[in-house]
């Protein structure tokens, strides 16, 4: 009652600064009694949203849990009023009402835990901000159209260059075009884009997947703001040598948010609530070009202290979408000339990729927001193009210019779609990750594009290299078995190379050539050592081809022949009786001077269960009691002289 009466008290006694509020949200104190179980998500969470969770072992946890039902029939009885949207993941509920006595019920029950304005009635008087949801526009006409690379596989027009920045043409020459990626957009409003031309393809192939405004409570978005349709242009525009998005293939929930008449805290419950209706979906990505640090009612406004991800409703909804396995984009904000500076929230959240502006010079675009956030995280993360960034027109569809971070952040958003479309075994943070470290800044972020600006290619080969693993093992027939997965696909190959002491160069021994989709592939190779001396250091490598785009080296080694091979050893022979084995396994040495030879037996895990070293003169026999050992799989190897000779399976029967 107190957070209530004393809100309350600032507004009606103030009435020449503050209007009188008409919404407002009600904190639930828990989920008590609720009928939903987090052992049956399916009753709440879409198929795709549970996949999600499976996919990167997600819990469902509370927070995925609705709001009680019981709880939301007892606010809509206590008087004149309307809930205008609920949040699961902070537990509140949105209403409209000038029923005070609705109000006062309200805070007499129990489940309740605090009930404050949000906003003022919808015409209220107050004087308007500037949204600053994008910069003044330019009046420069957009490039003419680039003439198409033999390689590329569209013509991307006059969005070449903030498409190049990044290298994302790379990513659509191999198939990544945004297929079966999901975004969600948070926006003011989606003017027109069920008729402009931008769209013609998403609407032929059936991509926009549904809408919804939670601000009029309504599903159509097409007769808004257009902000929202010029951010989505950048993304999924496909007008071959006109205007190409850099996610074109992509499918989109299309959420009104914002209401552009003024600014309020509503709107970030607005967002949260769309975003928690995106997560149910199963939508993997959002794209949130909208910030917020001053209210209309200045009760409300945000300092910079507040800019640690952990104040307002928005950032900790934000995170709370990164923890259920979604990547958010958001925009810095357009501040960085004016006495506020910096990052607006939600771009200060922890797990959330921010982004600044730059031009097609990769220069810092003034308005671009600065960092840190105030617990001292590195914001932006990275930059992408928001001064002179190619859009849509809001009349005719074409290419125009438009400033501000908010469109820098979508151009980004698609290429990372596009890159996780690649690698849906690396998970939301894990692409931030090697977004961050494909960027020309990574090793010295500062405060303006924090670690740079992203290339494609880069984070391409760096997913690529986290994927590979390598085993190499030189058994008792003089060859090593080398044993290798790679993710790999049409128009990509893989070389083995060696190096023996006496090459000057490194030399191809193998080549496997791709064929049909990206996927990842275990391979293997025998190379023959039969004619290597003993005990010669051989260094292998592993080199990628990918197309005539880029070749890189992803792991190296250095092995040893056993001592029987190549021709010269003083060892004649190693060998093992029957396997598999019920009792004693028998190795057989044979040498022609004094060997000091050592077996050891290890598990499956790796752990040394059994060792035993003694010198052989001649031909000698040396019994491993197997049969003391449980049942399973062992590896044993053999070492002549401290120098391992052998390495073999053995099955424990």
């Amino acid at each position: 009652m107190k957070i209530l009466m004393l809100l309350l008290f600032l507004f009606t006694t103030a009435p020449a600064v503050f209007a009188q509020p008409s919404r407002y949200i009600i904190q639930l104190k828990d989920k008590a009694g609720t009928p939903f179980s987090i052992t049956n998500p399916l009753q709440f969470l879409s198929q795709r949203s549970v996949g999600r969770r499976l996919l990167y072992n997600i819990p469902v946890d509370e927070t995925d849990l609705p709001v009680n039902p019981l709880y939301l029939d007892s606010i809509r009885l206590s008087g004149n009023l309307t809930i205008l949207n609920v949040s699961k993941w902070l537990n509140q509920v949105c209403i409209q009402t000038t029923d005070s006595s609705a109000l006062g019920v309200i805070n007499t029950y129990s489940f309740v835990l605090a009930l404050s304005p949000v906003a003022a009635r919808t015409q209220s008087t107050l004087p308007r901000l500037n949204k600053r949801l994008n910069e003044s526009k330019d009046p420069a006409i957009p490039a003419a159209a680039r003439p198409l690379e033999k390689t590329d596989v569209f013509n991307y027009g006059a969005a070449f260059p903030q498409v190049s920045l990044h290298n994302t043409q790379f990513l659509h020459n191999h198939g990544f075009r945004g297929e079966g990626m999901q975004l969600a957009i948070m926006d003011a409003g989606f003017y027109h884009y069920t008729t402009l031309p931008t769209f013609d393809s998403a609407r032929r192939n059936a991509q926009v997947l549904g809408t919804w405004d939670f601000v009029a409570n309504e599903a159509s978005v097409d007769e808004d703001n257009p902000h929202g349709m010029n951010c989505l242009s950048t993304i999924a525009a496909n007008l071959p040598g006109t205007f190409v998005g850099t996610s074109p293939k992509s499918s989109f929930y299309l959420f009104r948010t914002e209401d552009v008449s003024g600014e309020s805290p509503i709107e970030e419950q607005n967002w949260v609530a769309a975003a928690e209706k995106a997560d149910s979906l199963g939508v993997n990505v959002f794209s949130v070009s909208l910030g917020y640090n001053q209210f209309d009612n200045s009760v409300f406004n945000y300092a910079y202290p507040d800019m640690d991800g952990n104040v307002s409703m928005i950032s900790r909804a934000a995170d709370l979408a990164a923890k259920k396995g979604i990547l958010v984009a958001v925009a810095a904000g357009n501040y960085g000339n004016s006495s506020w500076k910096y990052i607006t929230t939600p771009a200060d959240a922890d797990s959330v990729l921010t982004i600044g502006a730059v031009n097609s010079d990769r220069q810092i675009a003034g308005f671009s927001s600065y960092g840190p956030s105030a617990d001292g995280q590195i914001k932006p993360d990275v930059a992408a193009i928001g001064l002179n960034a190619v859009i849509a027109d809001q009349n005719t569809g074409n290419p125009t210019y438009g400033n501000g971070t908010s469109y820098a952040c979508p151009i980004m958003t698609g290429m990372v779609t596009c890159l996780w479309q690649a690698f849906p075994e690396a998970n939301n943070m894990g692409i931030i990750d090697v977004i961050r470290k494909s960027s020309d800044r990574s090793a010295m972020p500062d405060n303006r594009t924090g670690y740079g600006i992203p290339d494609a290619k880069k984070a391409f080969v760096l997913l690529i290299k986290k994927l590979f693993t390598q085993k190499i093992l030189v058994g008792d027939s003089c060859s090593a078995s080398i044993a290798f997965t790679i993710k790999g696909g049409l128009n990509m190959n893989i070389v083995i190379e060696r190096k023996l002491p006496a090459d000057i160069n490194y030399l191809p021994v193998n080549t496997t050539n791709f064929t049909g989709p990206f996927t990842l592939r275990d391979i293997n190779y025998r190379d023959d050592l039969a004619t290597i001396p003993a005990g010669t250091a051989i260094k292998y490598r592993w080199k990628m081809n990918i197309a005539a785009d880029t070749s890189f080296y992803l792991d190296s080694a250095t092995v040893m022949p056993g001592q029987t091979c190549g021709g010269g050893s003083i060892i004649e022979g190693v060998k093992f009786g029957p396997n598999p084995v019920k009792d004693d396994l028998t190795v057989l040495v044979t040498g022609n001077s004094p060997l000091k030879t050592t077996v050891k037996v290890f598990s499956i895990t790796g752990q040394q269960v059994y060792t035993r070293t003694q010198e052989v003169n001649g031909v000698q026999q040396i019994n491993v009691p197997m049969k003391k050992l449980s049942r399973g799989l062992y590896f044993v190897s053999v070492f002549i002289n401290d120098k391992k000779a052998v390495v073999k399976k053995v099955f424990r029967d």
